[in-house]
Parts: structure tokens; C-alpha cells; sequence
């Protein structure tokens, strides 16, 4: 048995490190996803729950190399016992994600990969499978990147990335999947100081409270979960399997800092995160960055995980103020995750005594960003 996640592009590994984490499987990983072994589906179950880097969940039916995609789709088809899955009251559809072959869009291959499921069973089980595109019984989802494809079953049946307290919103904000990849990137844990001196509306403290607590980021999304009518887990106890994963949750104080120049925007960030249920667990303050040292002792600091802005008037005095800032308040062991320009972050980080140990580019989307892990020079 095999799980399948997909998550952004240039963060498998944190997602590969997040699945050994919370079901203890180690996972491979390829361009936008990971797979996995899984010993029960109570583990799938688990991530759809607690994943912070995932936008989809799966049991992983089979993967294939391809060539043409519906040619080498029906080949494969044939290999799957749906019997588990389907049967002649149950409904599907295809949900599919490809990153090939712009002439052929999604809905088309959706359309033509349902009609090769319903033929297929058909020449099995002597009838045809129905199809229901708004309420299915079972979403079946094909996920196809380079000249891999794979075919699965969703069991979330939502998009984990998007995270339901980001109601008040920042122009330059970015996805909870994208900002807990800064936390892990920082290499935050529970007992450190963490600061975010550009909260916006506050996503990078909220899920690093999130982690930080074992609070389950879909903890107020428990009855959208599409396991939950799959009929091969009718019999099975959903309560007891919330309410054990629920009692984990750790009532302790965390050094989470929300910084923001704006009063609107901490506004913002304290109104999420009371959604989200980690207000008591942030502490927010609206100070301009040069007042930074007035607020936090030399060294006290222990992670910093940030988007810098990209719009402001002066953005090169931004920069230097951030890294100067930064150069005081951080613990000489402290690291620095951020989103920023490549050039600005080289030259002023060097400037105040950090040094580039990663850089990477993490896709939402179309949208890139350019991360950077630091750390100071001895």
C-alpha cells in the first residue's frame, strides 16, 4: 500500500520530511509530490488532517511512464481492481493536474481518462460505472508531471493549501503550504523565539503556531473531508480517530512574535489568527523595522521567517535595515528564512555578516519565489 502528496514545486523534500514526521514513512520524492508506503489508510487519514505542506492527499492505485498519455492510461487502467472502490451505486469523476501538452486541456483529458475507466469496468463488471462531476462517491485523480503519471484516489477532496482564517487579507501575503515551508526551512521549534517583522496578515506566525502546538490546520475542516463518505470506511470510528489525534494538541506558551509597521495589518493578523484558533498563542506588536532593537535584546532572537516586501519606496534601505536589524537580534546561532530578491538579499546580507547556506525557488502557481536560508558568519 502506497500514499501519494502533492505539494508546491521546491517543496517535496519538507513534505517528505512532514509525512516521516507525522506517520513515520519515509517518502521519495518527484517534481511536485512525494509517495510513500503506508501500513493502514488511518495514516492518509492522518495527513489529510495535519498536513501543513500538502494540497492533496492519495491512496496511490498505480504509476506509470508515459508516452501517450490515453494510450498508456487504458494500459494501465486494466491492472486496477476498482472493486475496493466502485461498484454500481457508487458515483466518480476524474479530477486531473498535468503540467504537459498545453493544447490538450484538463477538462479534455478528465473527459476522455472517465470514458476509459467506464469502458474498462464495463468489459469487467458488465456495467456502466456513473458519473457524478459535483457530488461523486469517489474522486479518482491522475496527476501527471514530465512523462510520470500516476493514478489515485483522493481522500481529502479539497485543496489542503488553502487554509479557511485567511479572511483578511495582505497583497503581498503568500499561502500557509509556502510560509510553513519557511518555518521548517528556519529550522523553528517549540522552545525558540520565532519573529516575523513583515507578518502581513499574519500566515507565517499563525502556522508556526500551528506546528508549533500540534493544532491540526484542518481542525475546523473535519466534516469536508471526502474519506469520510467513502463507503470502504463506513464501519470505521471517525470520532475516536479525531479525538485521539485532538488530545495531542500542546496547551504551552509560545515566543511568536507578529511584527508589522501597519495597525491595519496586525488588525488583520490578530483577526486570522483568532479564525484559525492561535491568537493566545501569537504575540503582536506594530512597530516600524528600525525600532526592532528597542524591542528584542541583543541576541535574543533565536529564528527569523519572512517575506520581505517587494514594493516598498526605498527598497535598497530596506534591505540593509532588515539585515542590520537582524544582525542584532539574532542569537549567533540563528538562522533566517526568507522570501526576497536574489541580488538585495546577496549583497546586504554579506554587508551585515550572514551568509547564503540555501536558496531555492518554491512555485504557487505561476507565482516563484525566491527563498534564502541564512545564517551568520563567525
Amino acid at each position: 500500500m502506497k500514499g501519494f502528496l502533492t505539494t508546491h514545486k521546491g517543496m517535496e523534500d519538507i513534505a517528505a520530511l512532514e509525512v516521516n514526521e507525522l506517520i513515520g514513512s519515509k517518502a521519495s520524492v518527484a517534481e511536485g509530490c512525494t509517495k510513500f508506503p503506508i501500513k493502514k489508510y488511518d495514516d492518509l487519514f492522518t495527513l489529510c488532517y495535519l498536513s501543513q505542506s500538502a494540497k492533496g492527499v492519495y491512496y496511490l492505485l498505480s504509476e506509470f511512464d508515459f508516452k501517450d498519455i490515453f494510450n498508456d492510461f487504458k494500459k494501465n487502467i486494466q491492472k486496477i481492481d476498482f472493486k475496493e472502490w466502485l461498484n454500481k451505486s457508487i458515483s466518480f469523476r476524474v479530477k486531473c493536474i498535468k503540467d504537459f501538452d498545453e493544447s490538450i486541456s484538463t477538462p479534455e483529458i478528465e473527459k476522455e481518462l472517465g470514458a476509459i475507466i467506464i469502458g474498462e469496468i464495463k468489459n469487467k463488471s458488465d456495467y456502466s460505472q456513473k458519473v457524478d462531476l459535483m457530488n461523486p462517491g469517489i474522486v479518482i485523480f491522475v496527476y501527471v508531471t514530465g512523462k510520470k503519471g500516476y493514478i489515485c484516489i483522493d481522500f481529502a477532496g479539497f485543496d489542503l493549501s488553502k487554509r479557511n482564517y485567511n479572511i483578511f487579507t495582505h497583497p503581498g501575503s503568500v499561502k500557509g503550504t509556502v510560509a510553513y515551508s519557511l518555518v521548517r526551512l528556519s529550522g523553528y521549534s517549540d522552545d525558540e523565539i520565532l519573529l516575523d517583522c513583515f507578518s502581513g496578515s499574519g500566515t507565517i506566525p499563525i502556522e508556526a503556531a500551528f506546528f508549533a502546538s500540534k493544532f491540526p490546520v484542518n481542525f475546523y475542516n473535519k466534516e469536508k473531508f471526502a474519506f469520510l463518505k467513502i463507503e470502504a470506511f463506513k464501519s470505521f470510528d471517525f470520532k475516536k480517530f479525531f479525538r485521539k489525534i485532538d488530545g495531542k494538541i500542546a496547551d504551552k506558551k509560545l515566543d511568536i512574535y507578529d511584527v508589522d509597521s501597519s495597525m491595519k495589518y496586525i488588525t488583520y493578523a490578530k483577526k486570522n489568527s483568532k479564525i484559525a484558533g492561535m491568537a493566545k498563542k501569537i504575540t503582536f506588536s506594530r512597530m516600524d523595522l528600525e525600532w526592532l532593537d528597542t524591542k528584542f535584546g541583543k541576541g535574543e532572537v533565536n529564528k527569523i521567517a519572512a517575506k520581505i516586501p517587494s514594493g516598498a519606496e526605498d527598497i535598497e534601505k530596506l534591505y540593509n535595515e532588515f539585515f542590520y536589524q537582524a544582525e542584532f537580534i539574532l542569537e549567533s546561532r540563528g538562522k533566517i528564512a526568507v522570501i526576497g530578491k536574489k541580488d538585495l538579499v546577496e549583497k546586504y546580507s554579506s554587508k551585515h555578516k550572514f551568509r547564503i547556506e540555501e536558496e531555492r525557488a518554491i512555485y504557487s502557481g505561476k507565482e516563484r519565489y525566491d527563498v534564502f536560508v541564512l545564517s551568520k558568519t563567525k
